[in-house]
């Protein structure tokens, strides 16, 4: 039966995107509906599940042109990953040398 997942086609552990996907399902619904709010509880829930926050943000900002307010979602997200984690260096897509 072929994959019916409309979120992603990664080759990440199925138990683990399967797992992230419910959570986002569960905390922000769709990506129309993800906020600085929705963001934060759906980061917390894949670190209490032992998902790396860096990961779900990878993820999520393979989807960003989905997002509404993508910049502010995306700076909360930063943030959120900067206060929670040991290395506190989320991932970025901006240009460092840019202004």
């Amino acid at each position: 039966m072929p994959n019916q997942n409309k979120f992603t086609n990664s080759t990440t552990a199925p138990f683990v995107q399967e797992t992230m996907e419910d959570i986002w399902r569960t905390t922000c619904g769709t990506w129309q509906d993800c906020n600085e709010t929705t963001i934060q509880s759906f980061l917390s829930q894949c670190q209490q599940h032992n998902i790396d926050p860096q990961f779900c943000m990878s993820w999520v900002e393979q989807h960003s042109d989905k997002i509404p307010n993508w910049s502010a979602v995306s700076d909360t997200t930063r943030e959120w990953v900067n206060q929670h984690t040991s290395t506190g260096s989320p991932i970025s897509t901006r240009d460092p040398h840019m202004p």
